[in-house]
């Protein structure tokens, strides 16, 4: 199974590597760089089921998804439940089975995507879904942006000592050409300024922002998704 394949040559080599057949596809959204391998895929395997949003601009698709619908890959003994995650895109969706979140470019490690479509309010609605879930979920997103976001994350907190800690460890990682991801939702709710609204230097960094007191979430979070904009 593969996630948003922008490009199909480089599923299409692992699976040869590794002698393997592929079953399904998962789409979170229709930006380009998420679809943009599913027509070669699906003609090198006729059989291949597509699941993504209720989107025609995604050519390809099998099976469209809604919120709580539930994903069944039967080859792997797997099944998602679907959950609507409007903010990045509007028809942005995101793939759960316990223990693990496909979010595409929902939530990003130590930051969250650009507001394309979607509004603060929803782009808030949907990071409260993803908290909801249990602390130990592994958070597969679709970007290796976790350096750059640790930089606006850590002007933000610049003495959230977990922060510090995990700049260090990614800075390792990425040095010997390693990923970052996945990351767990217990870090993310340590490290993550977008997930983190509600704590003082992060509503404080807000307020300096906008010049005023802030008393909604939402307000902390436009500010800050405004702020990391000009980043």
């Amino acid at each position: 199974m593969v996630v948003d394949p922008g490009d199909a040559a480089p599923v299409i080599e692992f699976l040869n590597e590794h002698q393997l057949t592929l079953s399904a596809v998962l789409i979170t959204h229709h930006h380009p760089d998420h679809t943009g391998g599913i027509k070669t895929l699906s003609d090198t395997f006729p059989d291949l089921s597509v699941f993504g949003p209720h989107n025609p601009k995604i050519r390809g698709i099998t099976d469209s998804l809604q919120h709580q619908e539930r994903c069944f890959i039967n080859d792997l003994s797997l099944q998602f439940t679907v959950m609507a995650a409007p903010g990045h895109t509007l028809d942005h969706i995101m793939y759960y089975t316990e223990g693990l979140l496909f979010c595409g470019d929902t939530l990003f490690s130590a930051g969250c995507g650009r507001l394309f479509e979607g509004t603060p309010e929803q782009m808030t609605a949907t990071l409260n879904s993803i908290t909801a879930l249990p602390a130990d979920t592994m958070i597969y997103c679709t970007h290796e942006y976790t350096l750059a976001n640790i930089e606006f994350a850590l002007a933000v907190e610049p003495q959230n000592p977990s922060l510090l800690e995990y700049k260090d460890w990614v800075t390792h990682q990425r040095n010997n050409d390693k990923p970052s991801l996945p990351t767990s939702l217990q870090t993310q709710l340590h490290i993550n300024p977008f997930l983190r609204l509600h704590q003082s230097d992060v509503k404080g960094y807000a307020e300096t922002l906008t010049k005023s007191t802030l008393t909604q979430s939402v307000e902390v979070f436009a500010a800050l998704r405004s702020a990391k904009d000009r980043f």
